[in-house]
């Protein structure tokens, strides 16, 4: 494997964590997965947005940091994660009022800067469409209201900050819908991408 450390990144419903799963598993590496599901306030945070948003961000950046910091002490070898430290920020500025991203903000910084970046991020970018199919299919119950607004609204926050990344190394997979799952599950493909080098910014590839 080319890359000692990807990070798996997409919207909600994307796919992330059975992509890396398979990946960590095929390159026998180690899976990094975020820990979400006990997180008191994201079913709050879908019922009122505005009341819970600061305090569903500020929980996510405490707990993924926590995460990785104590992960890359480990010593160097192959990790795969199923998402990237800086979402944190791409959901902030999504969720948040100008005044709470801006508190953020600084925390967030100097979290960053005691973290080492991904070598190689990769973005999964199915259409919204599909997104909602596939949160519906996973049956999480406090998913069920997402609106496509709000995917359309974080796939737009997505798209502006990778868009201005210039030092950090990023794959968008553009999955059309009716090769979505065929494209995944093909792993000598994916193997294929994941074996070349790719400059810094963003390089699209169209399946």
């Amino acid at each position: 494997m080319r890359y000692k450390f990807i990070a798996i990144e997409g919207n909600i419903g994307a796919g992330k964590t059975t992509l890396a799963s398979k990946l960590a598993l095929s390159y026998k590496g180690k899976l990094i997965l975020e820990e979400f599901e006990n997180n008191p306030f994201l079913p709050k945070f879908y019922k009122e947005p505005d009341k819970y948003a600061f305090a569903l961000e500020l929980s996510f950046l405490a707990e993924r940091f926590h995460q990785l910091n104590e992960e890359m002490k480990k010593g160097n070898y192959l990790r795969i994660s199923d998402y990237y430290f800086s979402k944190t920020l791409i959901f902030a500025q999504a969720n948040l009022n100008k005044d709470e991203f801006n508190v953020f903000r600084k925390i967030y910084e100097v979290m960053i800067s005691q973290l080492p970046k991904p070598e190689l991020v990769v973005f999964l970018n199915p259409i919204t469409e599909k997104l909602k199919e596939n949160i519906e299919r996973r049956g999480r119950k406090y998913e069920q209201e997402i609106e496509l607004s709000y995917l359309e609204k974080i796939q737009h926050s997505y798209s502006v900050y990778l868009e201005s990344q210039k030092e950090v190394t990023v794959l968008m997979l553009n999955l059309e819908s009716s090769k979505y799952v065929n494209s995944l599950d093909d792993f000598a493909f994916l193997d294929r991408l994941l074996s070349k080098d790719y400059p810094k910014g963003v390089t699209k590839v169209a399946i």
